[in-house]
């Protein structure tokens, strides 16, 4: 597919795909596609792709429905959780409205109790996750996958086969490749674009329900940022940064924005938006492609694992491959696992791949935004 728009114009639309989304999500449901939503890099797009259905990540990234949310749940809880059940409760999330299974992957405490009360007015299936990435956490991990394919085979009355799965996985490897080849631009010194443009891209291919072109999508947008660079386009030389921590969207692009607002520029992000959406493929040819699918999504290093060596792995990797001048973490308020685990993230990156390091704590209110920006541009300014 080729890009004959200009990058500021494909960047923008990306920015209002999920806007669009909110409309695009009903003609969805208006061509008898069924809908699964969810809230974690945990649940396995290929199988809502292979039983013929759409899937979503539902809305839980805005501060608009925490008061409502508070009616039911602590005030002293992450400001995700909250956000998620306020959204759903108060019938705001279109998304939401219209799945016909919202699927819980129980990364904490508090997530797996709020979706207790949220089962209370939706079909709410819950994945009940293992704590480590032992052999034992597989077997759990793939009999939750296999519990899940029952489940929505039940719902949707149609059987899910193997093929349909191993079709699926081609599909979203294809986009991995395609979404890493992307980000891979920003390897470049200087950039070509903003890691808040690159962010757009990531955040906003998530809502386009037709996954079939997004690969040639992204491919061709590749192409046009390499082009652009080959002429001279390209940012002026900034601090380069890598950001990790908890989840970025919505209102914590605020990090982002006073990164690169104070002089900084994020090259790549491990997060959940980032690279834990791309960095492993799943084993097309495996003779248990359930067992494949499972193995790759339960070696996400997310915090909630205990050890959890594959996010420094991956964080290691990503500080080595773009040139990282420095590591900025994200934590929201409340989130247990990640504010323990950065400790030791710092002394990682600190002590072993020699980055400097600092991490902000933050929540779904835009009252800390001053405070953001003095204390990254400090920071910035220290590289």
């Amino acid at each position: 597919m080729e890009i004959i728009k200009e990058l500021p114009k494909v960047f923008e639309e990306f920015a209002e795909a999920r806007r669009n989304a909110f409309v695009n999500v009903k003609k969805v449901k208006d061509q008898g596609i069924p809908v699964i939503g969810s809230y974690c890099t945990y649940f396995p797009t290929e199988l809502a792709l292979a039983a013929g259905a759409a899937s979503v990540g539902l809305c839980s990234t805005s501060g608009e429905t925490i008061a409502a949310a508070e009616k039911d749940l602590p005030a002293n809880l992450c400001p995700l959780i909250k956000s998620s059940y306020g959204f759903a409760k108060e019938d705001k999330c279109p998304f939401f409205y219209f799945s016909d299974i919202v699927v819980g992957e129980n990364t904490c405490d508090g997530k797996k109790k709020m979706y207790e009360l949220m089962g209370d007015f939706k079909d709410v299936f819950v994945m009940d996750l293992p704590n480590s990435q032992s052999e034992k956490g597989f077997e759990l991990y793939k009999a939750e996958l296999l519990r899940l394919k029952e489940h929505v085979e039940k719902k949707f009355e149609r059987k899910i086969c193997d093929d349909d799965l191993r079709n699926a996985v081609k599909l979203e490897n294809k986009i991995r490749v395609a979404k890493k080849n992307l980000i891979d631009t920003m390897k470049n010194d200087p950039c070509p674009v903003s890691g808040l443009d690159m962010f757009k891209i990531l955040y906003g291919s998530g809502f386009k329900f037709d996954r079939t072109g997004i690969a040639e999508e992204f491919d061709a947008i590749t192409a046009k940022i390499e082009a652009e660079y080959a002429d001279g386009k390209k940012l002026d030389k900034r601090p380069r940064i890598v950001v990790t921590g908890c989840p970025i969207g919505g209102i914590t692009e605020k990090v982002i924005k006073a990164i690169e607002d104070n002089g900084g520029v994020v090259v790549a992000m491990e997060n959940c938006v980032g690279a834990k959406q791309y960095d492993r493929l799943v084993d097309e040819d495996a003779d248990d492609i359930w067992g494949a699918v499972a193995e790759r999504y339960l070696n996400i290093g997310c915090s909630v694992m205990t050890p959890n060596p594959n996010r420094y792995d991956l964080l290691g990797r990503t500080i080595d491959e773009y040139k990282a001048d420095g590591v900025l973490e994200m934590t929201l308020q409340a989130c247990h696992t990640y504010n323990v685990e950065h400790k030791s993230i710092e002394k990682f990156c600190t002590e072993e791949k020699k980055a400097p390091y600092f991490m902000v704590e933050t929540d779904y209110s835009e009252a800390d935004i001053a405070q953001l920006n003095t204390r990254i541009a400090a920071f910035i300014e220290m590289l």
